[in-house]
């Protein structure tokens, strides 16, 4: 097996499994359904496809920078209000919806290499735009790792193995620098012994898009060293003239 590492990095993202109504939750790391909607956002695919062959991938999340909870305060319909599902005129519609702030995450994705390869090159040149969890949530730097180092992010080593080498961000860290742990989040069979009997069951693997049907999957949590800084800054440099309007 194969494994394809990505960054998820920005001022601001949201993984919600649980939002309903007026609460928005976020989780304190990438759902399986928010990077599975993420990859369909890369390849073009539908709401209406089949997302099996990415629910069974095997997933892993390095905790770089866990960033800090914060809330937005929303309200819909003000001075109009919101028309019901009868279409008669309703109230203001408030909701409040979590979001992590200054997060920065190392996904991992196992499985096969055909597969692998594809969603690389999807991320390289995305059909749709990429975002988060909510599309006002853009990354602040590219999710596809770059072939040369410190990626590149396609690698032939088992999930648990690419997330404990792959270096440390260099501009992943806060004021108190680098940490000297870091938290993994795995599937059940990739966490690897005693860590299989401390397990989280999580809803979060898409049957159907269209349908919002989901299953579960039992996650395990384990901490690591920290791995060594990565050698050169990855942050994406912006020609001054294309910034231009």
């Amino acid at each position: 097996m194969s494994t394809l590492l990505l960054r998820l990095a920005g001022p601001m993202q949201s993984w919600g499994t649980q939002s309903r109504f007026s609460v928005r939750d976020a989780g304190s790391e990438p759902s399986k359904s928010g990077v599975i909607g993420l990859l369909c956002a890369a390849l073009g695919r539908g709401r209406e496809e089949s997302v099996s062959d990415l629910a069974a991938l095997t997933m892993g999340v390095r905790v770089d920078r866990g960033g800090v909870v914060r809330r937005d305060y929303h309200t819909a319909g003000a001075g109009y209000g919101v028309r019901t599902a009868e279409d008669k005129p309703g109230g203001t519609v408030v909701s409040n919806r979590y979001y992590l702030a200054d997060a920065c995450f190392l996904v991992g994705l196992e499985g096969p290499r055909d597969l692998l390869e594809q969603l690389d090159a999807a991320l390289l040149k995305p059909r749709w735009p990429l975002y988060l969890g909510r599309k006002a949530y853009v990354p602040s730097v590219p999710i596809r790792l770059p072939d040369e180092r410190p990626g590149p992010g396609l690698c032939e080593e088992p999930l648990l193995r690419a997330l404990e080498q792959f270096p440390w961000p260099a501009d992943g860290g806060s004021r108190r620098g680098r940490p000297e742990q870091l938290r993994l989040v795995l599937d059940e069979h990739a966490a690897g012994e005693p860590y299989r009997g401390l397990l989280e069951v999580r809803a979060d693997v898409p049957l159907s898009f269209a349908e919002r049907r989901f299953t579960i999957r039992r996650v395990a949590a384990r901490w690591m060293a920290t791995p060594e800084v990565e050698p050169q800054d990855v942050s994406v440099a912006i020609d001054p003239e294309s910034a231009q309007p």
